[in-house]
């Protein structure tokens, strides 16, 4: 096969989906043993429309996958119902891997070698193709370290027997956003959240946090302990203040219950960080009372109490200013 048989789109396709399209959508639910509809709820959930009755979109591997599925079923470890969720929850994060690891090669090819996006997408879509046996091992070596995690920090408050929830969670968000958004070309405003996020993983990995989401101008993150937190906070605050290309953040952290869902992470305390966040100056970390008494007596930590004030939605609150001794 020449080196543009093998840079068609149906040669691409092949390779990534495993071979060609070969089946109907009713003769993969025959195959599998399981009812049209429920074979398209979970084609749905995957995160691709409704391909209809007659449509050939099928290939041997999506049969492959559509049986181990069942097979999970059938053993028990998953039902009906948290099958659809665990597919909907892959093929959403999935989804946004694939798009990030195109764009970014892409962004990488017009900005290093000067090549058209147009170009530079055909280059990126063949390079994936082609090392796909890699980037596909490194994703499962990834994805088994961060499950290996989540088993041991599950384990351990097992042993514990003190699995509450508690947690600290903190926002970072960039000072004067939007004002940014509306002064910077669309292709600048892309690279500063993308080195803005970057920087924050950074941040928060290297400190014992986990990152929650970013969303545009914003971070969240948590932290089993309320000094990693605001260490995760002083750094970000840091490390964005020294950055020439980055504008300061402010940093709102606050300690208590949270209910952990999908990855997600929500309640009081949730929504307290990020009120806190909003009030935070400019290079500051701003923690609530259960917070600030965490941190007392910490060597490494000294807390400026402000006056309290009416929180929207939080009524009143005490909170403090976090710095490091010197």
């Amino acid at each position: 096969m020449s080196g543009a048989d093998r840079a068609s789109p149906e040669a691409i396709e092949a390779r990534l989906l495993g071979g060609p399209r070969l089946h109907r959508r009713d003769e993969v639910a025959e195959a599998a043993g399981v009812p049209v509809e429920y074979a398209r709820r979970l084609w749905r959930a995957v995160g691709f429309p409704d391909v209809g009755d007659v449509a050939v979109a099928f290939t041997d591997e999506d049969l492959a996958a559509l049986r181990r599925l069942l097979r999970l079923v059938n053993g028990g470890v998953l039902d009906d119902e948290l099958a659809v969720s665990v597919t909907r929850a892959m093929g959403h994060n999935a989804a946004r891997l694939a798009e990030w690891l195109v764009d970014a090669m892409v962004e990488h090819l017009v900005d290093e070698q000067g090549t058209t996006v147009e170009e530079a997408t055909r280059v990126a879509t063949e390079r994936v193709t082609e090392n796909l046996d890699d980037l596909e091992a490194l994703l499962v070596f990834v994805w088994r370290r961060q499950l290996a995690a989540v088993a041991g920090r599950a384990l351990a408050g097992a042993a514990r027997e003190t699995v509450t929830g508690r947690l600290s969670v903190g926002f970072a968000d960039l000072v004067s956003y939007t004002r940014l958004s509306q002064k910077l070309e669309e292709r600048e405003l892309a690279a500063l959240v993308d080195r803005f996020g970057r920087r924050c993983a950074d941040v928060i990995a290297g400190a014992h946090g986990r990152l929650v989401k970013t969303v545009g101008d914003e971070v969240l993150f948590v932290a089993d302990d309320a000094a990693d937190a605001a260490l995760i906070g002083l750094e970000l605050a840091e490390v964005m203040g020294e950055d020439p290309e980055l504008p300061d953040v402010r940093v709102g952290i606050a300690t208590g219950t949270v209910l952990t869902r999908m990855g997600d992470v929500f309640g009081r305390t949730v929504n307290l960080a990020s009120r806190l966040t909003a009030l935070a100056a400019p290079g500051s970390v701003l923690v609530d009372a259960d917070t600030a008494q965490a941190l007392e007596g910490h060597p490494s930590f000294a807390l400026d109490v402000q006056r309290t004030r009416a929180v929207r939605g939080m009524g009143l609150v005490r909170p403090g200013v976090v710095r490091r001794t010197r």
